[in-house]
């Protein structure tokens, strides 16, 4: 397994789903997946391709994916964590702002994440890390912000009433503030150097934060949960949440973490 695999399954992907542009209230619900979220076409779609994909490699591997749960392959191996479409219900309310997120790891545990990939499934961008050498934006290496204002401060709000009024503090101090609604290519973003900080008050799961989970680390930023404890050693399973603090380096995090836990 390779970064290579992972692109080819992606440009399988911007092949088949590149042109997709839904309106409003135009998909049909197929049920529940595996995460608990709704399960639309488009959904099913790209995890059928990509498990397709990963099946034709002939590799033992062992599949988490949003939809589908946990799948085996030749027995099962090295663990790849999939959300086929993060940001999902942006792509049935015509909001052109979802991606494909595949993570690949060599043991059971957030630390033991080797590669991750991303791609914008509507523009066809490409993010990807590879423990210990860097992550990189259509082939060129990027890096996270380097000095300390906060220029942008994205985030996800599971439950606005709720999430939102816990982070005024941080998005108070922000020059400007987004929730986008795919945490995935949030964290992309962050590690490209658009996005100071990003933050999830409410627990996410490890389909939406695995991939950029090493691209954030190899872009030189640092991820933890909102009270600022590493979840290297956690492990990466169907059921783990974790609320998330990702920031462009350290003295932007040490600020983060001090507005939300005055």
């Amino acid at each position: 397994m390779n970064i290579n695999n992972l692109r080819d399954i992606g440009r399988l992907l911007f092949a088949a789903l590149g042109s997709t542009r839904l309106r409003p209230f135009e998909s049909e619900i197929l049920g529940k997946g595996a995460g608990g979220d709704k399960t639309y076409p488009i959904d099913k779609k790209a995890e059928d391709l990509i498990i397709s994909a990963f099946v034709a490699l002939h590799e033992p591997l062992t599949i988490l994916s949003e939809e589908c749960g946990m799948m085996e392959i030749l027995g099962g191996g090295a663990q790849v964590i999939i959300d086929p479409v993060d940001g999902s219900r942006n792509a049935v309310n015509g909001v052109p702002f979802y991606c494909t997120s595949i993570a690949v790891c060599d043991g059971s545990t957030f630390g033991d994440i080797s590669l991750a990939y991303v791609i914008n499934l509507l523009t066809g961008d490409e993010f990807w890390a590879e423990r210990g050498k860097g992550a990189f934006f259509n082939g060129d290496q990027i890096g996270c912000q380097k000095d300390e204002p906060f220029y942008l401060v994205a985030y996800e709000a599971q439950t606005p009433a709720r999430d939102v009024s816990g982070i005024l503090r941080l998005l108070s101090e922000a020059r400007r503030t987004r929730c986008l609604g795919a945490t995935a290519l949030d964290l992309a973003l962050l590690a490209y150097g658009a996005v100071s900080v990003f933050i999830a008050p409410s627990p996410s799961r490890s389909f939406d934060f695995a991939a950029g989970y090493l691209l954030v680390k190899e872009a030189g930023g640092i991820m933890t949960d909102t009270t600022g404890q590493d979840f290297d050693k956690i492990a990466a399973t169907l059921n783990t949440r974790i609320p998330l603090l990702a920031s462009g380096n350290v003295r932007l995090h040490e600020k983060a973490l001090k507005l939300l836990n005055a």
